[in-house]
């Protein structure tokens, strides 16, 4: 068959059925592959950067591999963003883009880009492939790659002459996973570990993204419950545990919340779970490892001791880790421990008792309206996700959605979008963003308006890049400077041009009314303006000081 028709068969042998992309004269022959094909749903963005964004959307949702498509040059670079932000949170994705043919590589082609070397940094691995012998195996090899140990994205490059190639093609048979048993010395450290959490008085468990991806929300809730050991989590590890789950603290880090921070504080043994130690987790380091111990769990070896020094570093699978941990006997229920942080939780409690909207207001309003039903929660980049991570309840793994690693302005739109497609009438995605971000990758509301995607978007218009905003006035002494969106952008109109219905609301009246009526139109996008007055997200934590030191605003 027809190298472009290998690529098709082979994406639906790994159980691919949507991709994201956007055409060009380098890619057609695979567009023309999927031509009539019911099994693989094409679905047509309006800039190859949302391409790659809705295939890392519907890879967190779904747990499958992403996988999006572009022509080379520009089509390709474009999706440099989306691929780097895969790449800092650790999400499978395989992009597949089209190259001039072989004859013309090295000859500044029309188009030409050697994107590999391009995406070298920010891929987990990439493939130009040079020979039709060479396709149908290294698309394959991008899936399992992309799927092993750490995940990430992967970058395969096919030129055009090769897709139009004769190859062979065989159905691969499935392959059976390798069980290998560890060393002595490894579970040596497995029993080092336990005795140290045994021995802690005032130990503390750090949830992260690697917990979602490994799919051991179980194995770590019952590790908790039965060591009576205090939760918090971090930006990407929200919804690996319920928020509501009663040894939950909450978000920890730059933002995080001060009951959180405090523990961690606190703490004399920190037990890190999926968690790369990112440093707006820690803020200064050294003052993060001072009066403390590590273990640290990780899929990756490259993690342990990379930004933490660890007394412990467990890397591997983590339910198999986590079933040795649970081998030992549970640790005692350390009440004096309990004591502190319930009386941190009850001074720091947040203040929902209001007279005017406000953002926390008001996804603290969206968190009680949607308790038990089935939503997911894609955000943008900036202080509207911070609120977010504060002031909504995640519950399950898989629906939360947001650029942790990169901190991607324009993300949550895409994503929301392919997180929606991966759902389908399963869940529904509330999408929350600012009016910086909503400006980079709003085009995707004629997207969501054609496919008839039931997405709620609540934009927070502030008139200004409020993180920007915040971090001048801690840093810069109020210095306002290109951060201010003065000139008056009508997001209803901007919205109803591709037509979704939106309002804009001013009150916490309006807010709750139009938030209902979103929710109780259950079959088309929805969005709501959110006009409020600017403000700074608390808790933050100062430059260079302890986790448990925060700016105070007045």
């Amino acid at each position: 068959m027809k190298g472009a028709q290998a690529v098709a068969r082979c994406l639906k042998e790994q159980g691919v059925d949507t991709v994201f992309g956007y055409p060009g004269g380098m890619i057609l022959p695979l567009y023309d592959a999927f031509y009539g094909d019911a099994k693989i749903h094409e679905i047509l963005v309006t800039h190859e950067q949302n391409a790659a964004h809705a295939a890392d959307g519907y890879a967190r949702a779904s747990g499958k591999v992403g996988v999006c498509i572009a022509t080379s040059g520009p089509g390709a670079t474009n999706l440099v963003t989306g691929l780097a932000t895969a790449f800092m949170d650790s999400i499978p994705v395989v992009a597949i883009t089209g190259q001039v043919d072989t004859s013309l590589l090295g000859r500044d082609a029309f188009q030409e880009t050697d994107i590999l070397d391009v995406t070298m940094a920010v891929t987990k691995h990439n493939f130009k492939v040079k020979g039709a012998e060479q396709l149908v195996p290294s698309v394959r090899q991008a899936f399992e790659i992309a799927k092993k140990g750490r995940p990430g994205p992967v970058l395969v490059d096919v030129p055009r002459d090769l897709f139009n190639a004769d190859v062979g093609y065989e159905a691969e048979p499935p392959k059976s996973k390798p069980h290998t048993k560890p060393d002595a010395d490894f579970m040596i450290c497995v029993a080092e570990a336990a005795e140290e959490i045994a021995r802690a008085k005032r130990p503390i468990v750090i949830v992260g993204g690697g917990v979602i991806s490994a799919g051991a929300s179980c194995e770590v809730i019952a590790f908790i419950e039965k060591n009576h050991l205090p939760v918090v989590h971090t930006l990407m590890g929200l919804g690996a545990i319920p928020s509501s789950h009663p040894q939950s603290l909450g978000f920890t880090g730059m933002h995080g919340e001060k009951a959180a921070n405090h523990a961690i504080g606190a703490s004399d043994l920190v037990i890190a779970i999926g968690s790369r130690f990112g440093d707006r987790l820690t803020g200064n380091v050294k003052n993060y490892m001072h009066g403390r111990k590590f273990i640290h769990i990780d899929i990756d070896p490259a993690e342990i001791d990379k930004n933490v020094e660890n007394a412990l570093g467990l890397a591997g699978p983590m339910k198999e880790i986590l079933a040795f941990l649970m081998c030992y006997e549970a640790a005692r229920p350390r009440a004096e421990w309990w004591k502190k942080i319930e009386a941190w939780r009850a001074q720091y409690g947040y203040d929902y008792q209001q007279d005017r909207l406000t953002v926390p207001w008001a996804l603290h309003r969206v968190a009680c309206s949607t308790k038990g039903k089935s939503y997911a929660y894609a955000t943008d980049v900036g202080q509207h996700q911070m609120w977010a991570a504060l002031h909504l309840a995640i519950e399950e793994p898989r629906t939360w959605l947001t650029s942790g690693g990169l901190g991607t302005m324009g993300y949550g739109l895409p994503a929301a979008m392919g997180a929606q497609l991966s759902y389908g009438k399963a869940r529904r995605v509330i999408h929350i963003a600012g009016d910086g971000g909503i400006k980079m990758t709003g085009s995707e509301f004629y997207t969501i308006a054609r496919l008839g995607l039931p997405i709620i978007s609540l934009i927070v218009n502030n008139k200004s890049l409020g993180m920007i905003r915040q971090l001048q006035k801690v840093m810069y002494k109020s210095r306002y400077i290109a951060c201010e969106l003065d000139y008056p952008m009508d997001y209803v109109m901007y919205a109803k041009s591709f037509g979704i219905a939106a309002e804009a609301v001013s009150t916490q009246d309006e807010f709750a009314e139009a938030f209902e009526r979103a929710l109780a139109d259950k079959s088309h996008p929805r969005v709501i303006v959110l006009n409020v007055w600017r403000s700074f997200v608390e808790p933050m934590i100062k430059g260079g000081a302890r986790i448990d030191d925060f700016v105070e605003f007045k």
